[in-house]
């Protein structure tokens, strides 16, 4: 694994900045004033409006299928009409997700699929009257309508009001001219009328209105946060059915890594330590050929090959060391990323606080984990010196490692510590680098405690 310190955050950087200064450029106005023309504002408005429309109908859907199946129930009748509902409420769903991508930018992902043992109809009705997510998305078509009712009344309320009285003075003309009276009536009875009609009462009102118009986007903000929830609670994957995604995700991390390194010792093997031991019986088998002509020659042949017998050995013990070390079997972690540190190129201070040995597996990652950032350092970081640092918290396995080289570490796509971070997540750890141009760079590793 190979990390290029100064490159890879070098570009991050300059993209960074560039983006500031955009948003620099586009963000002049304070927020409360930006906020009434800013187009997300507009298409949260615009969902909310939506909103109604589309609960009228899913609601209508809902309760008019399920009463009947519901009623039906005591034919068999009942069992398809209910399906139907539970299948017409999923698209209803998948309608909802994708106007909450497109309108709120929530991203939800497709709910757990149907789970069908076998073909058919009546396999089909099963499958959907189990599913957690059908009845999960009847529920969304229910409550949907009431809050969609509450949130269109509030939103266009404080939106129209907000507008007309900042838009007054540009239209109070209209009264004197075509209502026969001076202004917009505040207030009325049968002898005496207030009117909003001489210039101080019209730049009020404007006022007023500017009010409502900047209120009117944190409104309507805070009407669609709950609309997220419910999307996101009721349309989206269970917490199971994401913990079983993200299970197999990580299974085939762990496969795809485990043939990474197989494939890595068998190249390993067959370009170091086989290489050499056949040129050794190579040698050897000449030195006995030359043994009774050459006897100096055959000595000399015989130095050779004692010569890579130990080479041999020698990669062999770091292709050993490489896959589990024998001194982290012997002696835990302190011992092993001691001799670690004793091979970087760098002095590296190693502090391990640790009262008891975590499960081997989470012992081999963190050294495996060490290693890999050990090596980064000496090969990239231009470092003077380096740290381990590794103790316990609750149930996790804390690892920070920090250098005061040049910087710029990513944990980005393509990189090492990428590869590093996915073999981290395949346990349910985290891999975090905080690696500023210039250094220094610290590497916060956290991995689950398992005794």
């Amino acid at each position: 694994m190979a990390t290029e310190y100064g490159q890879g955050y070098g570009h991050r950087s300059g993209s960074g900045s560039h983006g500031a200064g955009a948003g620099e450029r586009r963000h002049r106005l304070p927020a409360p004033l930006r906020a009434p023309i800013e187009a997300r504002s507009w298409r949260e408005f615009g969902y909310v409006m939506l909103s109604l429309p589309l609960g009228i109908m899913m609601f209508s859907y809902a309760v008019t299928m399920f009463a009947l199946g519901a009623g039906l129930l005591i034919t068999f009748l009942g069992v398809p009409v209910l399906a139907a509902a539970l299948a017409g409420c999923r698209g209803f769903g998948a309608l909802e997700r994708a106007r909450a991508r497109r309108l709120l930018g929530l991203e939800v992902s497709e709910p757990e699929p149907l789970r069908m043992k076998r073909h058919g109809a009546m396999a089909w009705m099963g499958a959907v009257l189990k599913s957690g997510a059908s009845w999960r998305h009847l529920l969304y078509s229910v409550i949907q309508f009431p809050w969609s009712v509450f949130s269109f009344v509030v939103a266009l309320n404080f939106w129209a009001y907000g507008w007309a009285l900042l838009t007054y003075p540009l239209w109070f003309w209209l009264f004197p001219m075509h209502g026969g009276q001076g202004g917009l009536q505040l207030y009325g009875d049968e002898t005496h009328a207030i009117y909003l009609d001489n210039p101080f009462e019209i730049t009020v009102t404007a006022l007023v209105g500017l009010l409502f118009t900047m209120a009117t986007p944190w409104i309507v903000r805070a009407l669609t946060t709950v609309d997220r929830l419910m999307v996101h609670g009721l349309l989206g994957p269970s917490r199971l059915a994401t913990r079983v995604v993200e299970l197999e995700s990580d299974r085939g991390v762990v496969i795809d890594t485990a043939a990474a390194d197989l494939r890595r010792i068998e190249r390993d093997l067959h370009d170091g330590a086989q290489a050499r031991l056949v040129n050794l019986a190579m040698g050897l088998g000449l030195a006995k050929e030359k043994l009774t002509e050459d006897p100096q020659a055959a000595a000399r042949m015989v130095d050779e090959a004692h010569g890579e017998v130990k080479t041999a050995l020698q990669e062999l013990r770091d292709l050993a060391r490489g896959i589990h070390p024998a001194v982290l079997t012997d002696r835990g972690l302190d011992a092993a990323l001691s001799a670690v540190a004793s091979r970087c190129t760098v002095p590296v201070g190693v502090d391990v606080d640790l009262s008891t040995r975590p499960a081997p597996a989470i012992e081999g990652i963190a050294y495996f984990t060490v290693s890999e950032l050990l090596q980064n350092i000496s090969k990239h970081a231009r470092a003077t010196r380096a740290t381990v640092d590794v103790w316990r918290v609750d149930n996790r396995l804390m690892i920070q490692v920090t250098d005061d080289g040049v910087g710029g570490a990513d944990v980005s796509g393509g990189s090492g510590l990428a590869g590093l971070a996915e073999r981290l997540d395949a346990v349910d750890g985290i891999l975090v680098a905080d690696s500023p141009v210039g250094g220094p760079t610290r590497v916060t590793a956290e991995l689950p405690w398992r005794g």
